[in-house]
């Protein structure tokens, strides 16, 4: 088993599925949130409930500076949020979010002697955010080694899969009705089935149906 590992962690399905897939295959496991002004703040608290539910050692960065850099519909309520389409990016889209994201969390590693971080981006379903794609992932995993003279190792257990097989990670993890009922996904701030109609929710619940028809079907 490897060492340790930190946990890119916003207490959303992704994540936490990343979080209890780290706590199988590290000895050590730690977390890190960041607080950029988001709309849904309540992530953070629900951040921190699962961390001290599970004994993880967790730290709250503030990343507020990035709502200035970076106006989007998850920091301006003003902003409507909308999916991609026409060829262009959704509201939501944050630019440099994941690229200040892992730098930060590489930093914060490396004085913690942690080799391995995990972040939850995914390319499947990926919402058309560049910064979720494998390509961009293996690029900064170059830049951050280069960096710091330091070797890290970007782990993303999502990537090639999408979210009805994100969700059956979850329970071969043993974890899919606290994924389920105490992660926070929607845009809107309500924990677990979320509003229902915001991209987040809809990705989401379309995922956890597809994956319980294929269960169903196989039993």
């Amino acid at each position: 088993m490897n060492q340790s590992a930190l946990v890119v962690f916003s207490g959303g399905q992704d994540s936490t599925t990343c979080l209890f897939w780290a706590m199988k295959n590290f000895a050590r496991v730690e977390a890190i949130t960041f607080n950029y002004n988001q709309r849904h703040k309540a992530e953070i608290d629900c951040a921190i409930k699962i961390a001290q539910e599970f004994d993880v050692p967790h730290s709250v960065i503030d990343m507020s500076l990035l709502n200035q850099l970076a106006p989007n519909a998850l920091t301006r309520h003003d902003l409507e949020i909308k999916a991609s389409g026409s060829g262009e990016l959704p509201t939501t889209f944050v630019d440099g979010r994941n690229l200040l994201f892992l730098s930060f969390a590489a930093v914060v590693a490396k004085q913690k002697g942690i080799h391995h971080i995990v972040t939850g981006v995914c390319e499947t379903d990926f919402s058309g955010y560049p910064d979720c794609r494998d390509i961009f992932i293996k690029s900064l995993n170059v830049t951050l080694d280069l960096a710091m003279d330091y070797t890290f190792i970007l782990d993303t257990p999502l990537m090639w899969i999408d979210k009805a097989e994100t969700w059956e990670l979850a329970e071969q993890l043993g974890r899919l009705e606290y994924v389920q009922h105490n992660t926070l996904t929607c845009y809107n701030g309500i924990i677990g089935v979320g509003c229902g109609n915001c991209p987040a929710c809809k990705l989401r619940s379309a995922g956890l149906k597809k994956y319980l028809e294929k269960k169903e079907a196989v039993q």
